[in-house]
């Protein structure tokens, strides 16, 4: 097998990650290089949309944090409603068991920080209280099969309820002065957009334009521009036209009556049209945007966010970690360790939830120390709640906290799943 087939193999959240990587430490060396002066240069040039009146100019890098943030919460907002509607949150008792080890884990984090800063810098709380998710499951995908596939649903639930968790924080603790005007805006945006899904609109042109309204309108409100991502996602259709065995009625009337004897020929060059508009109509929009969405922001968004936002000066400075360096890092590799396995065992112990038969507390384990990866999400609530040496604090504590938790994490899945591989080898009929 090739390397490019090597990496294809490897997923995309484990290619993501592997970009994160490189993004990060590009962005670090850079900024403690002697050419740092000019990284830091890049992001204050001022980059202009529109024309006269009609133009938002901005520096670049409120265009990443704002505008294209907005469509990485696009996308969690997508998959937030797919979980809920269909994946691993749409059953009550099953949902309970990473909805209250992520309680657990943005509780208990929080907590740590706010006491290490007991006295001090009280507005970083929400930092460590993040997990990123591209690292975590790309950690699961380097893994392989070892690892039980109900794991890797487990922490992707566990970072659908952190990300509908650090929204909510986002939107109620990190709001400005409100603009009431463009409130009303965002809300006849809204009305526009609800019609549009009642009126079952599939077309994507239609939501966009709406949607960019709406993302100017949150962006003057004061309320966080990106939360305009997650409203859009939350207008678009999850419903499909057709059922799975309609599809299959439509797709055999489209079958040349000369191929009745089945000769292979379903779909000639000629169908080819009708067979993807039938396509289109068994898949939800939500879906789609879905799928067309994560290639662009795993592999280009969130890489850029973490370029521009990583490049933490530490040469020459005088502040180092202090208290809130500190706090986001144990908040990363105690909180969310012990918060996630606190939240789980609490559930099931009171028999809110079960403990799916394929996963051991070793597998949770691992996995809650894969959740202290804060990287993305925490860099972002970082740039909103502090500034100057403060940030720059927190940046470097969460990428330390961040790389030790998912080596951590790693060398516990492994070690737990190479302790059932033996258990099975020796005990073949369990």
């Amino acid at each position: 097998m090739s390397l490019i087939q090597k990496i294809k193999s490897l997923g995309i959240s484990a290619i993501a990650g592997v970009l994160l990587v490189i993004a990060a430490v590009i962005a670090f060396t850079w900024a403690n290089s002697p050419f740092a002066e000019s990284y830091h240069a890049i992001w204050t040039n001022l980059f202009t949309i529109g024309i006269g009146e009609f133009a938002l100019s901005k520096p670049i890098i409120l265009w990443i944090n704002d505008a294209l943030m907005a469509v990485f919460f696009l996308l969690v907002g997508l998959e937030i409603k797919r979980e809920v509607i269909s994946g691993a949150l749409s059953d009550r008792r099953k949902a309970m068991l990473p909805i209250l080890a992520a309680v657990g884990g943005i509780v208990v984090p929080a907590l740590i920080y706010s006491g290490v800063n007991f006295g001090g810098e009280q507005s970083g709380w929400a930092i460590p209280a993040a997990t990123d998710i591209a690292f975590a499951l790309g950690i699961l995908a380097l893994l392989g099969k070892r690892v039980p596939v109900e794991l890797k649903i487990f922490l992707t639930a566990v970072a659908v309820v952190d990300d509908l968790g650090a929204i909510l924080i986002i939107a109620a603790f990190f709001t400005e002065s409100i603009s009431w005007g463009a409130i009303g805006v965002a809300a006849g945006a809204m009305v526009l957009l609800t019609g549009l899904n009642r009126s079952d609109v599939q077309k994507p042109i239609p939501y966009l334009i709406v949607g960019a309204i709406l993302w100017v309108a949150v962006l003057k409100s004061g309320i966080h521009a990106t939360v305009a991502g997650v409203l859009l996602a939350m207008a678009i259709p999850a419903g499909q036209r057709l059922t799975p065995d309609a599809f299959l009625i439509r797709l055999r009337g489209l079958v040349p009556k000369d191929d009745d004897e089945g000769t292979g020929n379903i779909a000639p060059e000629s169908y080819v049209h009708n067979v993807r508009e039938i396509c289109d109509d068994v898949e939800s929009p939500m879906l789609r945007w879905e799928h067309a969405l994560t290639p662009y922001v795993l592999l280009g968004i969130m890489p850029i966010f973490a370029f521009a936002n990583a490049g933490v000066s530490v040469v020459g400075s005088s502040t180092g970690l202090g208290p809130v360096g500190f706090g986001v890092m144990f908040g990363l590799l105690l909180g969310k360790p012990i918060g996630i396995m606190l939240g789980a065992f609490i559930g099931v112990k009171l028999g809110l939830c079960d403990l799916p038969k394929s996963l051991s507390w070793g597998h949770l384990h691992g996995a809650a120390w894969l959740g202290g990866i804060g990287f993305t999400m925490s860099l972002f609530i970082a740039n909103l709640s502090l500034t100057g040496d403060a940030a720059s604090a927190a940046k470097l504590g969460l990428l330390i906290g961040s790389v030790i938790a998912g080596v951590i994490g790693a060398i516990v899945l492994v070690r737990v799943t190479r302790t059932d591989q033996n258990t099975s080898f020796s005990n073949p009929n369990g």
